[in-house]
């Protein structure tokens, strides 16, 4: 992931995987500035699983990791700013919503919501009504911070919550033909959504205020011809998605 807001002269690029690394990015070359490792007692830290960069508060990134931890990262000093047991099983997935709150997703079904005012204390505002069923992706809606998407292990539902209405799913888009691997909310608008799975579809979704007795059916509909496992849809140019399956990386024009 690249800096939020880069300088004309040179960019940041992060990435996570055995540690969470730092690169400096300019016309000529690329320089890692550090390594940060979330373990206090080793020199290994657990692997990360995901990571996002902070876009109002851009000198902070968290990370989630295998090990139920969460850690937001000072990355302007290199060094951890506070780490929580988030979850009772690994954590898989973290979005930042507001400058000092976040929310992740666990192996243990549930998204939660921290807000690093209160350290102490997290809100469940879903768990999984099925057992043992592992929540994998989440996406926060940056159009409207109330609502958020998240997407069950080995399942074809694409699940929509409202933060002020807890445990109860606002909608579950339930259309593709296999698991679904990825979200992405349109960046200019807070009612669209795209999602891509196992059934080599890209999904668009227009959510109704209101959701129908038969539940909703997408928009627009993309065949890749193999399982989708990225979605990106572009920030700078909204008309765009891109799709990653197989070996090849596609742009889509909305």
């Amino acid at each position: 992931m690249f800096h939020p807001h880069p300088t004309p002269s040179s960019d940041l690029l992060a990435s996570s995987g055995d540690f969470l690394r730092l690169h400096k990015v300019n016309d000529h070359q690329i320089s890692q500035l550090c390594v940060l490792n979330n373990s206090k007692s080793s020199e290994f830290c657990a692997p990360l699983t995901s990571f996002d960069w902070n876009e109002m508060d851009d000198k902070r990134i968290g990370t989630c990791s295998i090990d139920t931890t969460c850690t937001i990262w000072d990355i302007e000093r290199c060094v951890v700013e506070t780490q929580l047991i988030a979850h009772d099983k690994e954590v898989y997935d973290i979005a930042w919503g507001e400058i000092g709150v976040f929310a992740s997703v666990s192996g243990d079904g549930s998204v939660r919501i921290f807000d690093l005012r209160d350290k102490e204390h997290s809100t469940i505002i879903y768990e999984s009504a099925q057992p043992e069923a592992s929540l994998l992706r989440l996406a926060w809606n940056k159009q409207d911070l109330r609502y958020m998407a998240t997407v069950l292990m080995d399942s074809n539902k694409v699940v929509i919550l409202d933060i002020r209405s807890p445990t109860l799913p606002v909608a579950e888009l339930e259309r593709h033909g296999g698991c679904v691997n990825a979200v992405g909310w349109a960046p200019q608008s807070a009612r669209h959504i795209c999602s891509g799975g196992d059934d080599g579809q890209a999904l668009i979704w227009d959510l109704p205020t209101v959701a129908g007795p038969n539940g909703i059916d997408p928009m627009s509909v993309y065949n890749a011809g193999d399982a989708i496992n990225q979605v990106q849809w572009s920030a700078a140019l909204p008309d765009w998605i891109a799709i990653s399956f197989s070996n090849k990386v596609q742009l889509l024009k909305v």
